[in-house]
């Protein structure tokens, strides 16, 4: 192990490291030490890396290579969605990084998921987490204006972003990196499901109109479950529904109750957009009720809700 660092002070932290290697990166090193010590590994590590060497992890490596997309059919679509984007909704453009754990410390999710930087930062892996983030900010900040009886004036904000996942996608059509529009929107509770329905209408009413106008020619569903929480399904059936109909174009809404998958990751209800492709249903987006902001600001009366959608996908199938 090298024990010899220069000017930076790394020789010092090698030497904390060295009578128990384990203990010293799990948690004895301090933050910044520990900074030191990766920027120090990897700058060591680069200097080896030869011209070949670097192109043949360009070829190789799923996690830098570039996507099938054409950024001249992209580009044009999300610049539609920002268009038809409600004005409530605030957009966002978020740094390629975010805080280390920013997807593992609000939900059931394992940073084995996500690329981790020497820097105490992670690779933006889904940008709703970071929107939580910041919408708890404006949460915090609405009430404290308010005053400390006030709920706040409710949160909605957008970003378009390039997400990188840490778990290997190996099926074709499939790559580590792709491009999500996202929603987040979160106000404070106001009993009986009336909040998760103020939500749930403003999504789903962007992303019907959307959808309708982006894919004239295409069926898509809206998929909704309920997860425990009965007033929910009221909501929608007697709030929800009637707010959104007629519904635009070739967009159904229906319920999906079998729906299992990210139970626990969602709270109270969870939402599946699904568009008919050429060679059937494909899935295009997903949503759902979470506790983030509750858990970040500390208060259960908190409600926030999350959709997002593939604009690579949504492109592929125009």
């Amino acid at each position: 192990m090298a024990a010899n660092g220069g000017q930076d002070g790394s020789g010092r932290v090698w030497r904390q490291v060295a009578a128990s290697p384990r203990a010293a990166l799990d948690h004895g090193l301090s933050p910044a030490d520990l900074q030191t010590l990766l920027l120090d590994v990897s700058r060591r590590r680069a200097s080896r890396v030869t011209a070949a060497r670097l192109l043949q992890r360009w070829r190789q490596d799923r996690y830098v290579r570039p996507t099938a997309a054409d950024p001249r059919v992209l580009w044009p679509l999300e610049a539609r969605l920002w268009a038809m984007l409600p004005p409530e909704f605030a957009g966002l453009e978020l740094s390629p990084v975010a805080p280390l754990g920013a997807c593992a410390a609000l939900g059931p999710v394992s940073q084995d998921r996500v690329i981790s930087t020497v820097r105490g930062s992670e690779v933006v892996s889904d940008q709703t987490n970071v929107l939580a983030l910041e919408a708890a900010v404006r949460r915090k900040e609405s009430s404290r204006k308010e005053g400390r009886r006030s709920a706040g004036t409710a949160v909605h904000l957008a970003s378009c972003h390039r997400v990188l996942r840490g778990q290997p996608f190996d099926a074709p059509g499939l790559f580590q990196h792709f491009r999500l529009f996202a929603l987040v929107s979160s106000a404070r509770d106001q009993g009986s499901g009336t909040t998760e329905a103020e939500l749930l209408t403003a999504h789903l009413k962007f992303w019907s109109d959307a959808l309708s106008e982006l894919l004239p020619h295409r069926r898509t569903s809206v998929q909704w479950t309920v997860f425990g929480f009965p007033p929910l399904r009221e909501r929608i059936k007697d709030t929800v529904r009637p707010a959104l109909e007629p519904l635009p174009g070739m967009v159904t809404l229906e319920e999906d109750p079998a729906r299992e998958r990210a139970r626990g990751y969602y709270e109270r209800g969870a939402i599946r957009i699904d568009v008919a492709g050429d060679g059937g249903w494909q899935e295009v987006g997903d949503g759902g009720f979470t506790s983030w902001t509750a858990q970040l600001l500390g208060d259960a009366k908190e409600r926030t809700f999350i959709s997002c959608a593939s604009t690579e996908r949504l492109a592929a199938l125009g």
